[in-house]
């Protein structure tokens, strides 16, 4: 393996490292935010979005 291949291989590997480790970042956040959404929910707090006098 030249130089070279090994260098584009090395990118691709750290690239794909990053990458995975943004998806992992990403799902452990929605699991934080679906938490919190559930536990605001169940405290009787709900989205301005779900309201239902707002006319329109």
């Amino acid at each position: 393996m030249s130089t070279h291949d090994l260098y584009v291989t090395v990118a691709y590997g750290v690239s794909a490292l990053a990458l995975a480790g943004l998806v992992a970042w990403v799902l452990i956040d929605l699991r934080g935010r679906r938490r919190e959404m559930a536990e605001l929910e169940a405290r009787g707090i709900r989205r301005r979005s779900e309201r239902s006098d707002i006319a329109g």
